[in-house]
């Protein structure tokens, strides 16, 4: 695996999830694969799990981190090709991501959706211009449309908790007062469609996700009816896609209760983090009927599995 910029990266996705089971119980076992060589976590946007959990499995793998916060630590930058850089933005792309490469021989970043331009977010803009000026391996820390690291530890955590061969996932869409970015929903869909789970979609009409990520998954616009008989519940808030950025409910009624939960076979919710307590899921239920946690800390081995696959081929 050259790059883990989006699921197209990955050859085989249950080979993956098994590889974050095994340096889960072997954290330390191979850190001869990154001596002597650095990872650059490349931060445009917030982070907590997604920064510590990085940084720790590189460390893990006995590579030397280095982290930047762009516009804080750094130059803003110029993504465009062909502008002439007269206003806030004093460096290009061009030349900080392969400045950036020649220091690092793996480079992680991380760069939310503007929620402005559906047309320049899907095509990537961030994570292209580093694949395409880096020269070295390139990790999507969360980037417009998808987060691959998260939905790699969302199965991590499925295979752990399942009960039956087969679960039923449900991912249902959460209230929220903002307009938050796909990414999450978008990756949650693109993987869960590659395991033989039963997986359904709820949300409120006007929620859909674009195609290529929902695939053949059902909508069910009845959010009771969808939870009925399921064993993994994931909650979480997206924007709308068609009517694009905007947030067209608040619906209360779409936040996770127990009653909801008692319609499950007893299910266990699931989120990304972080989550509004009792705007998008109640207190009961993250404090009782949960894996959000175990979840978050998977992080770490979704995060080492994939450094360990790129560090194999430098």
């Amino acid at each position: 695996m050259r790059n883990f910029i989006s699921l197209k990266d990955v050859e085989n996705v249950q080979e993956l999830v098994n590889e974050g089971i095994r340096q889960k119980k072997a954290p330390f076992a191979e850190q001869a694969l990154g001596k002597n060589k650095t990872i650059g976590l490349i931060f445009f946007n917030q982070s907590l799990r997604t920064r510590l959990s990085t940084q720790k499995a590189a460390e893990n793998l006995g590579m030397n981190v280095m982290i930047m916060n762009v516009g804080q630590d750094s130059w803003q930058l110029e993504m465009e090709d062909g502008v002439i850089m007269n206003g806030d933005k004093a460096e290009h792309v061009k030349e900080a991501a392969a400045v950036i490469g020649s220091y690092c021989n793996i480079i992680a970043v991380r760069a939310f959706a503007g929620l402005q331009d559906r047309a320049a977010d899907y095509r990537e803009i961030v994570m292209e211009k580093f694949r395409q000026y880096a020269g070295v391996p390139i990790v999507n820390l969360e980037s417009a449309t998808r987060h691959p690291c998260q939905s790699l530890a969302d199965l991590i955590t499925i295979e752990e908790c399942k009960k039956v061969e087969r679960p039923k996932v449900v991912l249902t869409w959460l209230p929220h007062f903002k307009p938050l970015p796909q990414a999450v929903a978008n990756s949650f869909c693109e993987w869960v469609n590659q395991t033989d789970y039963e997986f359904v979609i709820t949300h409120p009409q006007g929620y859909e996700l674009a195609p290529e990520f929902a695939g053949n998954a059902p909508i069910i616009y009845d959010q009771n009816e969808a939870l009925k008989g399921a064993d993994f519940v994931y909650g979480k808030n997206w924007s709308s896609y068609t009517s694009y950025g905007q947030v067209l409910t608040q619906d209360p009624s779409w936040m996770i209760t127990q009653e909801k939960m008692a319609l499950t076979n007893n299910g266990l919710f699931m989120h990304c983090l972080p989550v509004r307590r009792n705007l998008k899921v109640t207190d009961w239920v993250l404090d009782n009927q949960s894996v959000v946690i175990q979840q978050a800390a998977n992080r770490q081995w979704s995060a080492q599995a994939v450094l360990k696959h790129i560090l194999k081929e430098l």
